[in-house]
């Protein structure tokens, strides 16, 4: 269960990230962690004093916290311990932590007096998910970082379903830790289907075009007419993020309106009799239609009906056949100005009656009469007199907008503003080239610059020409494995726009299971274990406590021994470069009996191995060989927190 105290620990660390020094520039992250680290290990090794806890992140109010460190500055090796976490970071991180307590408390009242009537998950900023039951929030770009086995991809799932219901973290991981994961898994998994939710994953090789757009080669198949068949042509291709946000930015349209505005309708730009005022458009104004000719093809076209004369092939087409009912059509005024939006009602028909322009289909008028400068949604990109084609550059987000302004209100109920919360899960973000995949999108992703904030910023894209921003409804949930690489390693550009979750491995996630009728203490073991590879190597390169989850599936010797030999010191091979030496001191095969050891020390003897090897100076030396036996033997693992008390 992730405690009260591991959140407080979390908005400390990220609060010290926040913080300036005199000088303006922020702390290193190395010295963000060496303060945090000492906060969380030295209350411990005071002495002569009473404390109610050693755990400072227990204390969640500032005064009584302030008295807890007042007793700690008064414990008589006090300067001592502080002198051994370098720098006077005990010290320094103890008046920072209840700087981060007041301002914590500061800030929970003034959101708390201005929220008591809201249960809204979102802010009116958007920069924050401000959960009501207790305030907590959770930051738009979030990366969980951790070694290997520590949970991180198994919490995204809770992060991603307490972000898209508007739910407190805690309460997600409670319903979690209660039996209710698979539960929560399945409601991920809706989420995932209805696009809410999309998973990718970062290589080397995964780049700008995967992301955000890129141009691709395509054979031109037997429905493309413009090309020869079986031509190599190319086109824009949006990539997964840049989908991800169109979806998320698209509004929703209510399935059952009275306007019959389908759910992903397409905009067309129509002309009515050429532009301005004319008969042509205010019949149909009048009549709910839109009017094209070409009457002289006749009613009915086919393959073979001859266009060389008058053309019009492609706009009839869209018009009889393409478009759809339900799709928006905004009426040509002049090249840069619309004067009517409509939904299309009907299909198409032949008007005999009419001395001209007889192709009609129906349309209801959302507005009309109107004068709408469309050029800048249309990228700046005039309008020609063409009758019929698809305005691409033109969202119905935009077309939203334009209903707003027209107080056209009625309109709201049927297209709504999308205020559904979208995550984008990263896994394994430090693997990939960060500047290279994310480009320009880098600045787009902050809080503040998103869509619909103070500071919002939209770029025109390379290859497409568009204009693109990051809506303020999308999260970006990354997960990091230090093992590869250490956070103080990340491309600074984007460590300085991402907030991060530790997630370490927890011994008290796990229970001690019986073997054959021995107790084998998991997390005592686990715990001796990452002690060992710390002092050896340090803590971003320990074991994780998930890797041990499946044995109480299957609480086997033979599970046992598979995993060790297959998974955990393969992973101590990684991390200690085959420096077998230090591998058989984390797995204490120093202390046993060699029967018990998993890697057996063995020595050389030169003068029997070479026999004859004339002025070569050649000393003994050692060899070391997996012992398979060992797996099969529940001591050895027991001996690797204990050697003393199984003999």
């Amino acid at each position: 269960m992730v405690d009260q105290n591991k959140i407080l620990k979390k908005e400390y660390t990220d609060w010290l990230r926040r913080k300036k020094k005199s000088n303006g520039q922020p702390y290193s992250e190395g010295t963000v962690m060496q303060y945090v680290s000492a906060l969380s290990t030295s209350p411990a090794k005071l002495s002569n004093i009473e404390l109610e806890t050693t755990n400072v992140f227990e204390i969640a109010d500032a005064s009584q916290y302030g008295n807890m460190r007042k007793a700690m500055e008064q414990a008589e090796n006090f300067d001592l311990v502080n002198e051994r976490t370098g720098n006077k970071a005990f010290q320094y991180s103890l008046v920072y932590y209840e700087d981060f307590l007041r301002e914590r408390e500061i800030r929970l009242g003034s959101e708390t007096a201005s929220s008591q009537q809201s249960e809204q998950s979102i802010t009116a900023a958007g920069d924050l998910v401000v959960h009501s039951s207790n305030n907590q929030m959770l930051d738009k770009n979030i990366i969980l970082y951790g070694p290997p086995g520590t949970g991180k991809t198994y919490h995204t799932v809770l992060y991603a379903v307490s972000i898209i219901e508007g739910e407190p973290l805690n309460v997600i991981l409670q319903e979690a830790e209660a039996g209710g994961y698979d539960q929560i898994k399945g409601r991920f998994e809706a989420y995932k289907a209805n696009g809410q939710v999309v998973f990718t994953t970062f290589h080397q090789s995964y780049g700008y075009e995967e992301f955000i757009e890129g141009i691709k080669p395509r054979i031109v198949s037997e429905e493309k007419t413009d090309s020869e068949i079986g031509e190599v042509a190319y086109e824009i291709v949006a990539g997964v993020f840049k989908r991800f946000c169109v979806a998320a930015e698209k509004p929703i349209v209510q399935t059952s309106n009275d306007y019959g505005i389908r759910k992903e309708p397409t905009i067309w730009k129509v002309s009515l009799g050429g532009s301005k005022e004319n008969p042509v458009k205010r019949d149909c104004f009048n009549n709910n239609r839109i009017r094209i000719g070409w009457d002289s093809y006749g009613e009915t076209l086919n393959e073979e009906t001859d266009y060389s004369q008058y053309g019009g092939k492609m706009i009839l087409s869209r018009f009889m056949n393409e478009m759809r009912n339900g799709d928006i059509v905004l009426v040509l005024y002049d090249e840069e100005t619309i004067d009517a939006i409509g939904v299309v009602t009907g299909d198409y028909e032949w008007l005999e009656e009419m001395d001209d322009y007889k192709r009609s289909r129906n349309v209801t008028w959302l507005v009309k009469d109107i004068r709408e400068n469309i050029m800048e949604l249309n990228d700046n990109t005039v309008m020609t007199l063409g009758s019929v084609y698809r305005l691409n550059r033109i969202t119905l987000s935009d077309v939203l907008s334009i209903l707003q302004k027209q107080k056209t209100g009625h309109v709201n109920s049927v297209i709504q503003k999308n205020n559904k919360n979208y995550v984008f899960i990263i896994d394994e973000i430090n693997r990939g080239n960060i500047s290279k995949i994310f480009g320009e999108l880098i600045t787009l992703i902050e809080p503040t610059k998103r869509m619909g904030m103070p500071e919002e910023i939209m770029l025109k894209l390379p290859y497409s020409q568009e204009l693109f921003g990051v809506p303020s409804n999308v999260y970006l949930l990354a997960t990091m494995n230090t093992a590869d690489r250490s956070i103080a390693r990340l491309d600074t550009a984007l460590r300085r726009r991402f907030s991060f979750a530790e997630m370490m491995p927890d011994p008290g996630c796990l229970a001690s299971i019986e073997i054959n009728g021995k107790l084998l203490n998991l997390p005592k073991m686990l715990e001796t274990i990452n002690r060992r590879i710390e002092a050896l190597y340090d803590r971003e390169h320990t074991v994780g406590h998930a890797y041990f989850f499946e044995l109480y599936k299957d609480p086997t010797l033979e599970k046992l021994g598979h995993l060790f030999e297959h998974t955990i010191i393969p992973l101590l091979q990684e991390y200690f470069y085959d420096n077998y030496e230090k591998i058989r001191l984390v797995l204490s095969d120093n202390n046993k009996p060699e029967s018990e050891q998993f890697i057996v020390l063995n020595k050389v003897n030169v003068n029997e191995l070479f026999g004859n090897f004339g002025d070569l100076d050649l000393e003994d030396t050692f060899t070391y060989k997996i012992n398979h036996a060992a797996f099969s033997q529940i001591d050895s693992y027991r001996k690797i927190y204990d050697h003393n008390s199984f003999e």
